[in-house]
């Protein structure tokens, strides 16, 4: 084992540390104001990871030199934190997000309930499920920006909205395995494995989907009484976005996630999406260039990271049998990107399906228990943590909150 690699795992463990205590640097920041903006700073879950990579290349470069640095830096595959970037930015967009709040809202008044408790169950059951079309970043997305003026607001107690997060963290890791395209840990491997659509959709997508209307339906009841009618925003005072921006708009979020593995490409029609928002802006509301910047960081900083945590991951992997590999698999995503887990699942010669199906199950399982556990993760505390108390979201509570919706996911890919 060279030093740097004892060094990369320190630093990982550091950064893993100071996710769980993000929340207690945000509150460091109202007691000392002097320093509030440090603090502030390092209170940010999406900066955590970026922040630590630094540290590490410092570390490689006072190691190995400046050179080994810079080639180490450049060998790592930055294109899912650019992809959930740009798409991020797309889906969010006002053209797109009312298309699809009109759809919903369509929906949940022809639903014998009350529209407001239809509409958290759509977000919570279908947005997810459709990031097997969309990819699971544009789903987290949307279905963030639709529920927060629902459940993270004012007046909602606290522990219903980590509840209702967790299920929200869940259904989005586990809504996107009806495809082998939308979601980060299939990507890893289904060219690898030879995993199409048909055979996601046959031995994953079923189970995912009767596990997500489950954990839907359970929340929302939980909620129903909480729940009121959203605030008008200024939004609705705007100007009626033209049929014609909606369809330019949609076609921009369709090319990007189909040249998702593409990042000349897509980040090249990223940059006509803004031209053509700076052309129309009576029809736009504000991007969230730095909600996807600050995503798209967090997400480069756990490459980087992650990078050097090969040579103690792969060997537990390697050695546990195949269900012992489930749940290893759902408990290690606490601590690392369930795509890097399957990743190094596909490097193992030999590993048999059964093997293979319980990692992958086990991966998106896992996939709510932490900020860092599902790429979409940080995109969604991004978008939401505003409406959690002292704005940030503690990783106890989306622990607590992801352990029942995550029992639920793990009974369907064992017991179905």
């Amino acid at each position: 084992m060279q030093t740097i690699q004892l060094v990369g795992a320190v630093l990982f463990g550091l950064a893993l540390l100071h996710t769980f205590a993000a929340k207690s640097f945000a509150l460091l920041s109202h007691r000392y104001p002097r320093h509030a903006g440090l603090f502030h700073l390092l209170g940010e879950v999406e900066v955590v990871f970026g922040f630590w990579a630094f540290v590490l290349m410092l570390a490689l470069a006072l190691l190995n030199g400046g050179q080994a640095a810079i080639a180490y830096a450049e060998s790592r595959h930055y294109t899912e934190p650019l992809f959930v970037f740009a798409v991020m930015v797309v889906a969010a967009s006002r053209p797109v997000l009312d298309i699809v709040q009109r759809v919903l809202l369509a929906l949940a008044r022809r639903m014998p309930v009350q529209t407001e408790l239809a509409l958290v169950w759509l977000g919570l059951a279908l947005v997810p499920l459709t990031g097997s079309l969309i990819t699971e970043p544009a789903a987290m997305t949307l279905a963030a920006l639709m529920l927060a003026p629902l459940i993270f607001r004012d007046g909602m107690p606290e522990w219903l909205k980590y509840a209702a997060l967790g299920v929200l963290f869940v259904n989005i890791s586990i809504g996107g395995m009806l495809t082998s395209y939308a979601a980060p840990p299939v990507l890893m491997v289904a060219a690898t494995w030879q995993w199409d659509t048909a055979y996601m959709a046959a031995h994953f997508g079923w189970k995912a989907a009767l596990a997500v209307l489950v954990n839907a339906s359970v929340i929302s009841f939980m909620l129903r009484k909480h729940l009121q009618a959203p605030a008008d925003s200024a939004a609705s005072a705007a100007p009626t976005v033209p049929l014609a921006v909606t369809l330019i708009h949609l076609g921009f979020l369709a090319a990007v996630v189909a040249l998702g593995h593409h990042p000349v490409l897509f980040l090249g029609l990223f940059m006509l999406f803004l031209g053509f928002t700076t052309a129309y802006p009576r029809y736009q509301s504000p991007l969230i260039i730095k909600e996807g910047l600050l995503v798209g960081f967090f997400l480069a900083g756990l490459v980087v990271l992650g990078g050097m945590q090969q040579w103690w991951l792969q060997p537990i992997v390697e050695s546990l049998s195949p269900l012992a590999l489930f749940f290893g698999a759902m408990s290690l995503t606490a601590i690392t990107d369930n795509a890097a887990l399957t990743y190094l699942g596909s490097l193992i010669d030999g590993i048999p399906a059964e093997a293979q199906y319980m990692l992958m199950a086990g991966a998106v399982t896992g996939g709510g228990l932490t900020v860092i556990a599902n790429a979409p993760n940080p995109a969604g505390a991004a978008l939401l943590r505003s409406g959690f108390r002292d704005q940030s979201i503690g990783a106890l509570g989306l622990l607590a909150g992801a352990l029942a919706p995550t029992a639920v996911a793990a009974i369907a890919f064992l017991l179905l």
